[in-house]
C-alpha cells in the first residue's frame, strides 16, 4: 500500500494531468471561432471625437492582453458583478463584492501554497522562495509555523461552499461534480494542516522522497504516517481529477474567445481560418448571367444603372 500511494499512484496521478490538460487545450484551441466575440461592456474604438475604452473593449492585442491579465490576477469581471433579486414585481440588483473577495482570497492562497511546497522539489532552495515562507509566515505563533494563506485558503472554501448550499437558486442549478471539486478541496486542506499540526511527517524524509520521484529515481517513503498518507492520496486524486472537472477553468481562462480577441471589427475584416475553400459567386457575376432575364421582369441592375449614369456624366463633360 505504501509504494502504491508514494510510487505508482504520484506518476498515475501526473499523466492523469498532463494527458487531460493536453486534451482539454487541444480541443478548445481547435475550435472554430467564426467570428469576434469579445464580451465587452464598454465604447468601442470607432471615430476620434467619441472616446473609446480600451481596457473594457480593447481594440488591438495589447490591450486584450492588459484586460486578460487584470480578469486573471484581480477578477475584474467578477467584481462588477451584480447579484439580482425580485423583490415582489421589481428587480432589484445589488453588489456582489463579498464573492468577488472570497474567491480572489482562495484563489491567491491556492498560488501561494502551491509554491511554497517547490521547497520538497528544488535543491538548493532559492531565496524567494524562502522570502515567499517568511512572508506567508509572519504572523508565526510557535512551531510549527501558522501560514496565513492556510487560513485563508480553508476560509474561502468554506464560505463558497456554504453559499452554494444556502443559496436556493445556486443550489438548484448546481451538480454533484461542483460539491466533489470544493470538498476535495477542504479536505486537502485540512489533511495537510492536520499533518502539521498533530501527526507530523518527517520533512526530511518526505523532501528526500520527493527528489526521488522528480529525478525519475523513485524510492517508497519508508516512514509514512496514516496522516501524510491521507494527505498524499487526497492531493494525487485531486490532480488526476482537476483537467476532467471545471477546474480546468484555470487553463481554460486564456483560450476563451470572449475574452482574449480585440474588438476590432469595425477596423478590420475578420476571415474564419477555419473556413474550407469554396467557389464564390457574387452578385455581379448573377446579374451578368440573368441579365437580359432581370431587365424584361423589370428588377432593377446595379451594373447597368451604374453604366448608365457615368455614360450620361461623360457625355455631360463632353458638352
Amino acid at each position: 500500500m505504501t509504494f502504491f500511494a508514494t510510487v505508482i499512484m504520484p506518476y498515475l496521478a501526473f499523466v492523469s494531468f498532463l494527458a487531460g490538460m493536453s486534451y482539454r487545450v487541444w480541443r478548445w484551441a481547435s475550435s472554430p471561432v467564426p467570428f469576434r466575440i469579445p464580451t465587452t461592456c464598454g465604447q468601442q474604438e470607432s471615430l476620434p471625437f467619441i472616446r473609446a475604452d480600451k481596457l473594457e473593449n480593447p481594440p488591438d492585442r495589447l490591450h486584450a492582453f492588459l484586460r486578460m491579465l487584470l480578469e486573471v490576477l484581480l477578477f475584474r469581471s467578477l467584481f462588477r458583478g451584480a447579484q439580482a433579486e425580485k423583490r415582489g414585481e421589481t428587480l432589484v440588483f445589488g453588489s456582489a463584492k463579498w464573492l468577488w473577495f472570497f474567491a480572489l482570497m482562495f484563489h491567491w492562497s491556492m498560488l501561494f501554497i502551491l509554491l511554497r511546497h517547490l521547497r520538497f522539489v528544488l535543491q538548493p532552495v532559492p531565496g524567494w522562495l524562502l522570502g515567499l515562507e517568511a512572508a506567508d509566515g509572519f504572523l508565526q505563533i510557535g512551531l510549527p509555523v501558522l501560514y496565513i494563506t492556510d487560513i485563508f485558503f480553508l476560509t474561502g472554501l468554506t464560505f463558497l461552499f456554504l453559499r452554494r448550499v444556502a443559496l436556493p437558486r445556486l443550489r438548484y442549478i448546481s451538480l454533484p461534480s461542483d460539491y466533489l471539486a470544493v470538498l476535495l478541496l477542504i479536505a486537502v486542506g485540512l489533511s495537510g494542516l492536520a499533518t502539521r499540526f498533530i501527526w507530523r511527517a518527517d520533512i526530511t524524509g518526505v523532501k528526500e522522497w520527493a527528489l526521488s520521484l522528480v529525478t525519475l529515481r523513485p524510492e517508497p517513503l519508508a516512514a509514512a504516517s496514516p496522516a501524510f498518507l491521507t494527505h498524499l492520496i487526497l492531493v494525487m486524486c485531486l490532480i488526476a481529477y482537476f483537467p476532467w472537472s471545471k477546474l480546468a477553468h484555470a487553463g481554460g481562462v486564456f483560450l476563451s474567445p470572449t475574452r482574449n480577441l480585440a474588438n476590432n471589427s469595425r477596423a478590420r475584416r475578420h476571415v474564419n481560418p477555419w473556413n474550407y475553400p469554396a467557389p464564390v459567386h457574387s452578385y455581379a457575376e448573377y446579374e451578368n448571367d440573368f441579365r437580359e432575364k432581370m431587365r424584361k421582369a423589370g428588377l432593377p441592375l446595379e451594373s447597368a444603372e451604374k453604366t448608365e449614369g457615368g455614360a450620361e456624366s461623360a457625355a455631360g463633360g463632353l458638352k
